[in-house]
């Protein structure tokens, strides 16, 4: 069950145990859906419960005109290049990383970039006990970017193409985009 709460508040039985209570827009949905959890508790199983910040998801129109943006700039390139490597460097400097870091012996960093299809860049090199290891950032791929990481992706890659001469979508255009994402099933 996956439902986005406009209120929370934790609450204590007679007993002392503390019982979560949020306010949801959707009931009819929600009521199917704690009827079917409460089945599992029934039968004898546990519920895992997630509860985090709601973020509005971006359409897959921003990331169909993410791969459209470093398609042209992968041909503009002075050699043309691929664009899933454009699309890498995009996401080395607009994108988002996860939080902990990699550190590895450096003969190993090959195997690090390919283990994370170049997912990583490297951002320090140390030496302990003789041997030289480098560290890396691990780089969120923009599938699972929100609506205002995507956003930051989406801006830097527009002003890439700009500075190549490349034709973008217009301010109102992209603000348009923007306003979209998190809708279903539309396109550019």
């Amino acid at each position: 069950m996956n439902t986005k709460a406009t209120a929370i508040s934790l609450q204590y039985t007679e007993t002392g145990q503390a019982q979560i209570v949020s306010t949801v827009p959707n009931t009819h949905q929600l009521k199917k859906d704690v009827a079917e959890l409460k089945e599992v508790l029934a039968n004898g199983k546990e519920l895992s419960l997630e509860i985090k910040q709601y973020r509005k998801a971006r359409s897959l129109n921003a990331n169909s005109y993410c791969w459209l943006l470093c398609d042209k700039i992968a041909e503009a390139w002075s050699p043309p290049s691929i664009k899933d490597d454009i699309y890498i460097e995009m996401l080395k400097r607009y994108g988002q990383y996860e939080k902990h870091m990699i550190s590895v012996i450096a003969e190993a960093a090959d195997m690090i970039y390919r283990a994370t299809n170049k997912h990583c860049k490297e951002v320090d090199e140390s030496e302990l006990n003789g041997k030289v290891f480098k560290h890396f950032r691990i780089i969120k791929g923009s599938s699972g970017y929100d609506t205002k990481e995507m956003s930051v992706l989406i801006d830097g890659i527009v002003q890439e193409a700009k500075d190549l001469g490349i034709e973008t979508m217009t301010p109102q255009e992209l603000e348009i985009l923007k306003s979209k994402w998190g809708k279903k099933n539309e396109n550019i």
